[in-house]
């Protein structure tokens, strides 16, 4: 492989790994934290109480996606890390034996025998490990950053719950529901979309699916909200 296609590889994964990080952390800041003021505005009308709930939450779910994602991937790349060693001791072992594996993994996908073995032999002499993490193991040589994933959550996170955080606190008394709902909707229907349109999937089908997620997530945490504060009244 060309130094510059490799390098192209590397960065190419670091973005779709900060890009995947990033809207997990929108979407679930959205959501999380609307649940979270509807179902508080549905148990109390001070807004006291609402600020203080939902910048809890905020901090609380952005610090959790930080962590939850360092710790994922750090135990993926762990994982990768010493499913590669183990291929290179094999490889260093059995050299003959790992070949023939290789050969006969190129056979099962439909080459015929003269020819994998062709392939197998030019694979192996150019970089013998490459080769197998990349048709054996199904990996490739980059894996992704813990820390880009932990800190693309966390900010995404906490830009996705100023949305619904802003709308309850910043909208009038009568109006604050309908305004934090109507924003919700709007922006996880957004950001479906555009995820979706960025990975080349369908935006509208995105775009129903997150907005019914959110929505689903509204109506239960206010029902809840509401019924608790029926019984504390």
């Amino acid at each position: 492989m060309e130094p510059n296609s490799e390098h192209s590889q590397r960065r190419l994964g670091s973005l779709l790994n900060g890009l995947r990080a990033a809207v997990l952390g929108a979407n679930d800041g959205i959501v999380s934290t609307a649940g979270l003021v509807v179902g508080v505005a549905g148990a109390t009308p001070h807004r006291e109480a609402l600020l203080v709930a939902g910048v809890a939450g905020t901090l609380a779910g952005a610090l959790s996606m930080a962590a939850g994602e360092y710790v994922s991937v750090s135990t993926q790349r762990d994982t990768e890390r010493a499913a590669i060693a183990r291929e290179r001791r094999e490889l260093t072992e059995d050299p003959d034996g790992e070949l023939e594996e290789l050969a006969g993994m190129y056979r099962e996908r439909g080459l015929s025998e003269k020819l994998s073995r062709e392939v197998a032999r030019e694979l192996t002499d150019h970089d013998a490990l490459s080769a197998h993490v990349e048709v054996e193991l199904g990996l490739n040589r980059y894996r992704a950053n813990p820390w880009q994933a932990a800190f693309a959550s966390m900010f995404s996170f906490l830009l996705g719950a100023m949305i619904p955080l802003s709308a309850m606190l910043l909208s009038p008394d009568a109006w604050r529901l309908a305004v934090t709902v109507v924003a919700v909707l709007v922006a996880t229907g957004l950001l479906g979309a555009v995820s979706a349109r960025m990975g080349g999937a369908l935006p509208m089908r995105a775009a129903v699916r997150c907005v019914l997620g959110g929505s689903f997530a509204m109506l239960v945490t206010y029902t809840v909200g509401t019924l608790i504060g029926v019984a504390a009244g």
